[in-house]
């Protein structure tokens, strides 16, 4: 088993580097590894027991699911609001729609065409993230569109694998069946998503002093595998319970604690669970099944373009945002392999499909990159070849739609609040209101922490966003040339179009600076512009960034000794007229006297004297090339 695990880890590490430096996604390493490890490339499996790797995969789900809830929250979906549920809703349907058709067409059954509806309707997280990140655009508008419509997608991928499990279970699609466990999933998540909000934050608040990252970690984990066994009793998959009790620990204020200290088993686990999907991949049947490959690898491409801005649109987006958002949604990725493995494990699906869903999903992940490059060059095709009369009725119908938008905002809150009167006169029994007022302060624990520590009014930033104005947060670097300037003489807004409307320093904030204020290493800033104007401020702050020591040994602070000689221009002066504080950049820390005298901490009107040792503290080159030319000896005292 050891060596099992050995060559998976080294093979993947392997390969993983190789796809770094040629700058795509790790999980396509992760996959080629798996086909090396795998028997299908080399002629035999370099694993001696193929039951072991599918072991460890499975545990790999579970932590990816564990991990993806943690970055889920239920509150977040209902922020979203319209814009996530409609364009989530039309790629869906659509792709759903449009992958059982493509199916069919294929010559398939029923079985393998809902399931392969299944995995075409959902992109993957990770890429969509990773790509936006790597092309500098996480603070554009539509990175917003398209994490809410991904929130919407794994929701839904978690209530599909249920459905999905049902049906392949009896064959057959039940409309009672169907409402039986949606019904029951539905009851599920709230019994447990109420219990585990009131009592797991509860607890972590209590024993908060004893909870450091080992014990979190354990605990956290510990929880996770609970929540599985739990969901494997009621009737679901393992992968549920792992995904609820993420979404669980998802809002309490150690969220993010959480999910940093569970980063590396996901990413242990994570791999194996790749490299055993790669295992499983015949090249040959990836040869014989060119046809669908590329059918399948079109329809994903094409579907999620028209269906991801088409539902973008129609939720009250412009039409650059619901582009961009379209074109970023080009693949398909981890719960296409979940449902794949899913069909496989209920022996429901060919095995020519798991192969056939993986290769499209590398395909699609490879090129999702290049096609969201493509996405402002279809925007001014557009725009150049659409009619004014288009134009006008598009923008007519996105305010209407913003505007509808906002004042759906305007009576959510009282209706909320008017709700949750209702619903707590109704629980005034004692231990039942003890319990509603627990569970309502936990849930709005992390959100009343993040609103303290927000860079931006709420109520100001959604009325910039309105104006097509977008908001985002950046951090001075400490070797930027900013630090120290006045934003007068800096320009910023005359350079790049964006307005600084905050500056946070430590735990100050400074609202609508003047030009007189200035930058320091670390502070916030809170940028109000368009996309272009804060990518702009962005690559103006990286071009302030000053080059890096290229010896970072000699800028260390160390200590050091030198003896002062007859003929050194230092003999007969004061330490503080020496220049040994400026010329050389260092500290005199000691003196020491040929009559054993020593002086911790010399007063700086201390004459130097021949033969007197100068204990000093800096920076070891500066150091050197000043006492050098200062014509001293260097005895190394304590070399």
């Amino acid at each position: 088993m050891i060596q099992d695990l050995c060559i998976i880890m080294l093979t993947a590490g392997i390969t993983s580097l190789l796809f770094k430096l040629l700058k795509q996604p790790v999980v396509l390493g992760y996959i080629v590894a798996g086909m090396l490890v795998g028997p299908h490339v080399l002629g035999e499996s370099w694993i001696n027991n193929e039951e072991n790797a599918e072991t460890w995969g499975e545990i790999g789900v579970l932590f990816l699911l564990f991990s993806l809830g943690l970055e889920f929250s239920f509150k977040k979906l209902i922020k979203v609001g319209s814009t996530a549920v409609i364009g989530a809703g039309v790629i869906v349907v659509g792709m759903m729609v449009t992958g059982m058709a493509t199916a069919y067409l294929l010559g398939w059954n029923s079985m393998n065409a809902i399931f392969l509806g299944g995995m075409l309707c959902m992109s993957s997280t990770t890429i969509v993230f990773k790509a936006i990140e790597e092309a500098g655009l996480r603070s554009h508008r539509f990175a917003g569109v398209c994490f809410g419509i991904l929130i919407v997608e794994d929701l839904f991928a978690v209530v599909l694998m249920v459905l999905l499990t049902s049906i392949a279970v009896k064959n057959e699609f039940e409309g009672k069946e169907l409402l039986w466990q949606v019904g029951k999933l539905v009851m599920y998540i709230a019994l447990w998503f109420v219990l585990g909000i009131t009592l797991i934050p509860t607890f972590l608040k209590k024993f908060e002093k004893h909870l450091n990252d080992e014990t979190l970690t354990i605990f956290s984990i510990g929880l996770c595998l609970g929540m599985v066994l739990l969901a494997v009793q009621a009737g679901f998959s393992s992968a549920l319970g792992a995904f609820v009790m993420g979404s669980v620990l998802a809002e309490t204020i150690d969220a993010e604690r959480i999910e940093y200290l569970v980063q590396p088993m996901k990413n242990i686990f994570g791999s194996i669970f790749f490299v055993s999907v790669g295992m499983m991949i015949d090249p040959a049947l990836l040869l014989q099944y060119w046809l669908p490959i590329t059918i399948i690898t079109l329809v994903v491409i094409f579907g999620q373009i028209i269906f991801g801005s088409l539902g973008t649109l129609l939720s009250g987006q412009p039409l650059r945002v619901a582009l961009q958002t379209g074109f970023s949604l080009v693949q398909i990725g981890e719960f296409a392999f979940i449902i794949a493995s899913l069909g496989q494990n209920l022996h429901v699906t060919d095995s020519s499909l798991y192969p056939i869903v993986v290769a499209v999903s590398v395909i699609t992940t490879f090129l999702t990159p290049y096609i969201m490059k493509l996405a402002y060059p279809t925007l001014t095709f557009l725009e150049n070849h659409m009619s004014e009369s288009t134009k006008k009725m598009l923008d007519s119908y996105t305010e209407k739609r913003q505007n509808k938008s906002s004042e759906s905002h305007k009576w959510a809150s009282p209706a909320v609040r008017i709700l949750k009167l209702i619903f707590l006169h109704i629980a005034m029994a004692p231990g039942i209101n003890q319990f509603l007022r627990l569970f309502n302060e936990n849930l709005y624990a992390r959100e009343r922490l993040a609103e303290s520590k927000r860079g931006l009014e709420r109520e100001v930033e959604d009325s910039l966003i309105s104006l097509e104005m977008n908001i985002a947060e950046v951090v001075v670097p400490q070797n930027s040339a900013f630090a120290g300037k006045a934003l007068k003489d800096l320009s910023i807004r005359n350079i790049t179009g964006a307005n600084i409307v905050r500056i946070i320093r430590g735990g100050i904030n400074i609202n609508i600076p003047g030009g007189n204020h200035r930058l320091y290493p670390g502070d916030r800033i809170i940028l109000a512009g368009s996309d272009t104007d804060v990518a702009a401020f962005q690559k103006m702050l990286e071009t302030s960034l000053a080059p890096t020591e290229e010896d970072p040994v000699n800028t260390n602070i160390v200590l050091d000794n030198f003896t002062i000689t007859a003929d050194s221009p230092l003999c007969g002066k004061s330490i503080i007229k020496s220049g040994i504080r400026e010329k050389g950049n260092c500290i005199v820390m000691g003196l020491v006297r040929p009559s054993e005298d020593f002086y911790t901490n010399p007063d700086p009107n201390l004459i130097i004297q021949e033969d007197d040792i100068i204990i000093v503290a800096g920076e070891k080159q500066k150091m050197q090339d000043f006492f050098s030319q200062a014509a001293v000896s260097n005895p190394r005292m304590w070399s």
